[in-house]
């Protein structure tokens, strides 16, 4: 009997999960993950991308494997998606192949195409479901926050299908020594299968160090980490999630977890929506601040589909400017010394430092953090956004594609319909860290630093530096540039050409195709004016970790 192929990719969930629901209701079910070399080859790929997914994989097979069928497994396949699947097809016939639409970077949407090709010219339809409030072929944004709507609201699919049935799977489990979870099977240039262990960072051509403190994949860390933000720390989102001392425990801390789809968006939606009305804000003042909180929360899992949507309909915003009317604003003048400096976390401005250290220990950083960032880069430090963007997207663990370079542009001022976006880190270190614990804590060169010099240490006299044991230009390093100076100077270049009447024609353009509509958080209208219906709703995410 000919299989119904599940294809698992940023989906790692069995709840909620329509392609495996319609797979089961139309014959055996042949669930697989695919482990392609040349994805992992990707400038946007790191170790800890790979483990985080490891990990769920072990989860997702392990809740396959306990509906108690006898070929009941993950099936995880190491090779290129078209060879693979051809194998598969001529070994067990495939009678379609089901999969949730992805948003992914440029590597994946060409494979995508490839493997529909091939699936056409073989007569295999490919089904493919909607993983989030993404419209597919969407011309104009007028309608996209209704469609997006009707998504969320859809009911879940359950887990087990009812009278769900595996395919039988013809390739013999041989016993692998130290093999924890699926099986995998490797497809050689003879196509010819061997059973082999999950691959490790190392297998896939990856630089093995990870954050040692990252979050760990899985469903079950999932399902408790959205369960504590509900019942108990989204009290502290709103006025929380700003500052990186406090934004680790007020922020959901859901963002890998949907960004590899081990929770569904609808899910988190929906329980979000649920868990706002099961609470009573005249209960107590607890309460209330729950309430604010997972309110303002909803709001940003908006912004999450979004930005993917811009993605969606643009892929090429992943390596060109979006308003091409910023073309060589920035190209011909990188500067190596600062673009080493800036991923060493040796610019000279302690916040910034500081938040590099957190990023290479933890793989996460608050929104206005990773704002910061970009805006440093960018501005002050003057790198184009697609190096800094590839940098970034190997340290975030929360990495989203259709999130990331929408915002790496808007931080850049290369979209041409965005405000400009420059932070000072002097500034933000004053407002989000007053005391310096988050700078001392990552920065421990400056712990004995006093607080009137902590975030300008190039200030401090002789006598200070020897008193606290740092020689400015030798255990710190000096600002790189003159702050307010380089400032000044790149907003001149940035409205400069944004003055120009032909970039400013050309944004409306953009405006039509990627600008928010009435009725979404924050919205704007033709005119910049923010929609009366939504004046009082929180304002949109800074950066690409919006939750």
């Amino acid at each position: 009997m000919a299989v119904q192929l599940v294809w698992f990719k940023r989906d790692l969930r069995v709840h909620d999960h329509a392609p495996l629901a319609a797979a089961a209701r139309a014959g055996p079910v042949l669930a697989v993950y695919l482990v392609e070399p040349s994805l992992w080859r990707q400038p946007d790929a790191a170790a800890q991308h790979w483990g985080f997914i490891r990990e769920s994989l072990i989860e997702l097979d392990a809740a396959l494997r306990a509906t108690g069928h006898p070929q009941a497994a993950l099936r995880v396949l190491v090779g290129e998606a078209v060879p693979v699947l051809a194998a598969l097809h001529r070994r067990l016939r495939l009678a379609a192949i089901h999969a949730h639409e992805e948003t992914g970077n440029a590597h994946t949407y060409a494979r995508d195409e490839a493997v529909r090709r091939w699936a056409r010219a073989h007569g295999i339809p490919v089904v493919e479901a909607r993983q989030f409030g993404v419209v597919r072929g969407l011309r104009d944004r007028d309608r996209w926050l209704a469609a997006r709507e009707r998504v969320m609201t859809e009911p879940q699919t359950d887990w087990p299908p009812p009278a769900i049935v595996f395919a039988p799977w013809p390739m013999a489990e041989a016993k692998v020594a130290g093999r924890r979870g699926p099986c995998a099977w490797a497809l050689d240039a003879d196509e010819r299968w061997r059973t082999v262990t999950l691959p490790d960072a190392r297998d896939l051509g990856l630089d093995p160090w990870e954050p040692p403190q990252r979050q760990r994949g899985g469903r079950t860390r999932a399902t408790a980490t959205l369960q504590s933000f509900l019942q108990q720390r989204a009290a502290r989102y709103r006025g929380g999630i700003s500052s990186p001392l406090t934004a680790p425990d007020a922020c959901s801390r859901l963002s890998p977890y949907l960004a590899y789809g081990v929770l569904s968006l609808r899910e988190v939606v929906q329980a979000t929506r649920a868990r706002l009305a099961d609470l009573d804000p005249a209960a107590s003042p607890e309460a209330r601040r729950l309430r604010a909180g997972l309110q303002a929360f909803e709001s940003r899992l908006y912004w999450h589909c979004h930005f993917i949507q811009k993605l969606e309909s643009e892929p090429a915003l992943e390596w060109r400017n979006l308003h091409r009317g910023y073309d060589g604003l920035r190209e011909n003048d990188f500067d190596p010394a600062r673009w080493d400096a800036l991923r060493q976390g040796r610019t000279g401005w302690p916040l910034v430092d500081a938040c590099v250290a957190m990023l290479n220990a933890t793989g996460w950083l608050n929104f206005r953090m990773r704002a910061m960032l970009v805006s440093v880069a960018a501005y002050p430090l003057w790198l184009h956004w697609r190096p800094v963007g590839e940098w970034l997207a190997r340290l975030f663990l929360d990495y989203e594609p259709g999130i990331h370079w929408p915002q790496m542009q808007m931080q850049a001022g290369t979209t041409g319909i965005n405000a400009t976006r420059v932070y000072n880190p002097i500034k933000q270190a004053l407002d989000h860290d007053p005391n310096g614990h988050f700078v001392r804590h990552w920065l421990p060169v400056l712990q004995r630093v006093p607080d009137a010099w902590l975030f300008e240490p190039w200030r401090m006299p002789t006598t200070v530096q020897q008193h606290c044991g740092v020689r400015v230009g030798q255990d710190w390093p000096l600002p790189l540039v003159d702050l307010d100076e380089a400032l000044r100077r790149a907003k001149a270049r940035l409205h400069e050409r944004r003055r120009d009447p032909a970039v400013r024609q050309a944004a409306a353009d953009v405006v039509q195709r990627h600008g928010s509509r009435r009725g979404m958080p924050g919205a704007r209208d033709a005119r910049g004016r923010e929609s009366a219906t939504t004046r009082r709703r929180p304002p949109p995410p800074q950066q690409a970790s919006l939750f």
